[in-house]
């Protein structure tokens, strides 16, 4: 009896986390004042539309979190986030009041009106 194999491709998956030009630069800035660590990101339960973004500076990486590095930083994602986060790129903005770090998600797939929290579907492959 003869088995066929078939292979299939596979789509490329797209970069856990990426930084901008603007974001990378001011993570560096905050990570060199205080001498040494990680930004670390993920996702938690909260807000009127499911979920709120989270965003932390840590020195140690917690057991299961993943790793990655962009734009020279170094990012620590919760690894119960990764489903949530997958492709998503954090951008910093200026504008005349106030400066902020945002998220753009492919995931993502509402936010609320005030922009404090997201609906987001975990990628599926």
């Amino acid at each position: 009896m003869t088995t066929a194999t078939t292979t299939r491709t596979r789509r490329p998956r797209p970069k856990l986390v990426t930084l901008t030009d603007a974001a990378a630069s001011r993570v560096s800035e905050i990570l060199n004042e205080r001498g040494e660590g990680y930004l670390r990101v993920g996702v938690k339960n909260g807000g009127c539309a499911g979920m709120e973004y989270l965003m932390d500076y840590v020195s140690e990486i917690e057991t299961f979190d993943e790793l990655v590095e962009d734009n020279g930083v170094q990012i620590v994602v919760d690894a119960k986030a990764v489903l949530f986060l997958l492709g998503s790129v954090v951008d910093y903005e200026v504008d005349v009041m106030s400066s902020r770090f945002t998220f753009k998600n492919p995931n993502q797939s509402d936010a609320c009106g005030c922009g404090e929290s997201v609906t987001i579907i975990p990628f599926v492959e």
